[in-house]
């Protein structure tokens, strides 16, 4: 027999191992483990052993539990060295190769999809979501470059006190009243990628490349029901007002386009029907008899008529 021969038997039996004799044999132990976990006449035939390691073997009865079609009891068994004892390790129940699973859980996060909302639903932001991004930093002090001095402060602060009843609760000159006369003052707004992300949600919903657009007379950016959007979206979407238009109320793409553009057809104005030729409102009346001295038939017959018996 050769090295390699040799070399290749050692490595095949050190991944299966040969199961071991007392232990591949103790079927009726591992049956009376698995009837113990489940119920009796649940646990089905013997399918199986396999070895697990030295003396240790696993044995695998069909189940017959309802809707767990396919799984299988698996009563693992072991036995120390040199002892003839088959003690039990574990019974649990297993899927098989065909068995009926449950599909894979995902985070509602992933599972959310839009239009899942209804009244009442909260959907909380992570901390560190990269749609968003901090709407400002820093305390509500002065920075330190103000030209806004602490007297100047206090001086501005007792007039607008006097002028409006509302109470003062943001100090001239900070960074939180810059940002509140700026309309920005949020905890966080759209970072750069949340504004990508958007883009590319709109443009794929009512975008150029939709076949509505396709077959539009014109795109959204020269129709009169486009109002356009404040920001830096405004290059490149707006809102339709058309109630008509497949996308009334919805952001689209300046690029986008529908049958509903305001300047694709002037409507012709109705025309007016002609008046009738024939007047049914007024009765004609017409003689049973024609008067006398009119028509082709005598009014009187003459007597050679009589006479032959012509009336």
């Amino acid at each position: 027999m050769s090295a390699a021969t040799t070399r290749s038997r050692t490595a095949r039996t050190a991944r299966t191992p040969v199961p071991d004799r007392l232990c591949a044999e103790a079927v009726d132990l591992a049956r009376a483990a698995a009837e113990e976990a489940a119920a009796p006449g649940v646990v089905g035939e013997h399918v199986g052993v396999v070895s697990e390691g030295d003396r240790v073997v696993t044995h695998y009865f069909e189940s017959k539990e309802p809707g767990y079609r396919g799984w299988r009891w698996a009563v693992t068994v072991a036995r120390a060295s040199r002892a003839k004892n088959v003690t039990l390790d574990e019974t649990v129940l297993l899927p098989g190769a065909d068995a009926l699973l449950a599909p894979e859980w995902v985070p509602w996060s992933e599972r959310l999809r839009p239009g899942d909302m209804g009244p009442g639903d909260l959907l909380p932001t992570e901390a560190e979501d990269l749609r968003l991004e901090p709407g400002w930093s820093g305390e509500d002090e002065p920075p330190p470059n103000s030209v806004v001095s602490d007297e100047l402060a206090e001086l501005a602060d007792a007039e607008d006190a006097e002028l409006t009843d509302r109470p003062v609760a943001i100090s001239r000159g900070s960074i939180a009243s810059v940002a509140e006369e700026l309309g920005t003052r949020r905890a966080r707004v759209l970072s750069r990628y949340g504004l990508h992300e958007a883009a590319d949600r709109w443009d794929e919903a009512f975008g150029p490349n939709t076949p509505m657009a396709q077959a539009a007379p014109a795109t959204c950016v020269s129709c009169a029901f486009l109002i356009p959007m404040a920001g830096s979206l405004k290059q490149a979407f707006g809102v339709c007002a058309n109630e008509f238009g497949p996308a009334d109320g919805h952001v689209v793409s300046l690029a986008y386009g529908c049958g509903g553009h305001s300047e694709a057809a002037v409507m012709p104005k109705p025309v007016r029907p002609a008046d009738h030729a024939l007047d049914t409102m007024r009765v004609d009346e017409y003689a049973l008899r024609p008067e006398r001295g009119e028509g082709s038939v005598p009014s009187e017959a003459d007597g050679a008529s009589e006479d032959l018996g012509h009336s």
